[in-house]
């Protein structure tokens, strides 16, 4: 028989075997000390402070067992330090580990004559492998970035709120009977706020040159809340199930109704009788063998269990340079793309330098992946083989493989990231049931309104120059010269993203500044000139939810 403590032993080990990470414990850091503790506590109970609305997740332990809000979690309990150990006398901490001797400033210099020398032979600024990126001053501790952050998040929080109710009506008006896949309402627009005594069509009568100068274009770029961080950041609703994703320095910024389902429905090519797959579960590394074991082949089932085992990230990782209250494995591909879709997570471009001209990026679908032909907003990459390899290489959507050596270099070989490619390559579209095999209306399924606005989308609206079906997307990259209408310097090509689907994808846009999908039709009507009715934006919206 084993104690409990073997037991306990046990049971971790085979969490770390389980998601086939065994090679990455050598580099979580040691436990803390109960000194280090105490501090994180104290600045996760500053982060509760700030969010009156809602409990902080951040806490050093996780639920072992499922909740119908919150599922259990290998991931959280594979890199949560156990409080397990007994206080024999080897156990207890002595003196000498207590004591300073450990710092770098301690050390002792190997020859007295770098006294003569300058700088006595230190380096006083910032190192690169030993400092967080944009810390403050050299030897910065992780409490003290910590703390910095948490007393500003409030703040940041704060302006990027008084931004969006300065731009949206956040206060969602929901669709009484057209619903996402799984029964989430769809949020009607338009919500952006027009300039006193302005309308749509007033201002679709405007030039470009007379919107920019009188700088009243409704949809300018929506920015991170913390541009100088950047990052990923994840929704509440996900984050309440899973804790580990939330960050110190940041919140999220769009209110519920504006995003897709939590969770999605999944979708499958290669057994579409099946419908959605997900059964209304997160797919993750503890259910996916459960679900799809008898769905998905070994070599696809191998590429699931990869997309669902977390990677250091750059702001989730073991080292000082996170954020995330306690040292993190990572996140995992679906973490983003959770069921193979997207909840509204976002980042900033990878794509782009410096910092303050880098723009917000939202998590796109996989949904439909097999049709596209190149992948990434900018980086027009020809396989999926290759973006999957590049992400890996720089810490997930950074463009910047230096840190990502910092913070854990992973490195796969070729055969595991096909078996990725592989089942990426098996997530299809939700059903259309009113679109025909070449993605046209059928007509004894269709309402009026809908092939009134199908003839718009191949016709005045001109949609179908850049959304061709039966996917709705032409492999090709565009420039809508958005800088003839803003203040802004413009984003340059961007890759089409397909509209199948597209109901069940907000916000819109690459960085989600059209929060429905009248926004959307009311941006490109200024974009393009198109001088819609009301009557026509309202059918072309009809259309597209049929997509």
């Amino acid at each position: 028989m084993y104690s409990q403590k073997e037991i306990h032993m046990r049971k971790r080990t085979v969490v770390w075997f389980s998601l086939g990470l065994s090679s990455l414990a050598a580099v979580i850091s040691p436990a803390l000390s109960q000194t280090d503790y105490e501090l994180l506590a104290q600045s996760s109970n500053a982060i509760s402070e700030t969010q009156p609305h809602r409990k902080s997740s951040n806490k050093n332990t996780e639920p072992k067992k499922n909740t119908p809000d919150r599922p259990y979690d290998a991931i959280a309990e594979a890199q949560t330090p156990s409080s397990s150990l007994d206080k024999s006398a080897e156990q207890k901490k002595n003196e000498h580990d207590r004591s300073d001797v450990f710092a770098a400033t301690h050390a002792l210099p190997s020859s007295a004559a770098f006294k003569n020398q300058p700088d006595d032979g230190k380096i006083k600024g910032f190192d690169f492998y030993r400092d967080a990126l944009n810390a403050k001053e050299a030897m910065e501790t992780f409490e003290k970035t910590m703390k910095a952050d948490v007393e500003q998040r409030s703040s940041v929080t704060k302006t990027q709120r008084d931004l969006l109710l300065k731009r949206y009506d956040l206060n969602p008006r929901l669709d009484s009977k057209v619903t996402m896949t799984r029964g989430k309402p769809l949020a009607v627009g338009p919500t952006a706020r027009l300039q006193e005594g302005m309308d749509w069509q007033k201002l679709a009568e405007m030039s470009p040159q007379e919107i920019r100068s009188k700088d009243i274009f409704p949809y300018p770029a929506l920015p991170h809340p913390k541009q100088v961080t950047g990052g990923q950041v994840f929704p509440p609703v996900q984050i309440k199930g899973f804790p580990r994703l939330e960050r110190f320095d940041v919140e999220f910024d769009l209110p519920e109704a504006f995003l897709p389902e939590f969770p999605p429905a999944m979708f499958l090519q290669n057994r579409p009788e099946l419908g959605d797959v997900s059964r209304g579960e997160v797919i993750s590394i503890n259910n996916f063998y459960r679900l799809f074991k008898d769905i998905l082949t070994p070599v696809q089932l191998n590429g699931l269990q990869m997309l669902l085992s977390p990677l250091p990230q750059e702001e989730f990782n073991p080292t000082d340079d996170r954020k995330s209250v306690q040292p993190s494995l990572g996140v995992t591909c679906f973490d983003c793309h959770v069921n193979g879709h997207t909840t509204g997570q976002f980042h900033l471009s990878p794509d782009i330098r410096p910092q303050e001209r880098r723009f917000r990026l939202d998590t796109v679908s996989l949904r439909g992946l097999y049709a596209q032909q190149i992948h990434g907003s900018k980086r027009s990459l020809r396989s999926v083989e290759d973006f999957t390899e590049f992400e890996f290489r720089t810490a997930y959507f950074n463009g910047d493989p230096i840190h990502a050596m910092k913070k854990g270099f992973p490195v796969f070989d070729r055969i595991h990231v096909s078996h990725m490619a592989q089942f990426q390559n098996m997530l299809d579209f939700p059903p259309a049931p009113k679109l025909d095999s070449q993605g046209r209306l059928d007509h004894a399924k269709a309402t009026k309104k809908e092939l009134r606005g199908e003839q718009i989308f191949f016709g005045k609206g001109q949609c179908s120059g850049c959304h061709q079906p039966p996917v709705f997307l032409d492999n090709q990259m565009h420039d809508l010269k958005l800088e003839h209408f803003l203040n802004e310097p413009g984003d340059g090509p961007i890759k089409t993203f397909t509209l199948r689907g597209i109901k069940d994808s907000p916000p819109y846009l690459h960085d989600g500044r059209l929060l429905t999908l009248e926004d959307t039709v009311e941006f490109f009507n200024l974009v393009l000139q198109l001088k819609l009715t009301d009557q026509e934006k309202s059918d072309l919206v009809a259309y597209m939810r049929q997509l």
